[in-house]
């Protein structure tokens, strides 16, 4: 039976990704359990590529805001 503890910890994950905030923890995880081989970036570097990824930012890319 889920904790309350694991319950609120879910919503504290839902509500960052409701509003954009990346969840490296996450990431860590699923690069360790699917991608091994693969490095892992940074904390600074996984923000940048999700705020990118989210806006469109890059040379190659038009900006936009949501």
């Amino acid at each position: 039976m889920p904790s309350l503890r694991d319950g609120w910890n879910l919503a504290t994950r839902t509500a960052r990704l409701m509003v954009g905030v990346p969840d490296y923890d996450a990431y860590v995880a699923h690069q360790a359990a699917h991608h091994p081989e693969a490095p892992l970036m940074d904390l600074a570097t996984f923000h940048r590529n999700r705020v990118d990824r989210r806006y469109g930012g890059g040379p190659d890319r038009v900006p936009r805001c949501c």
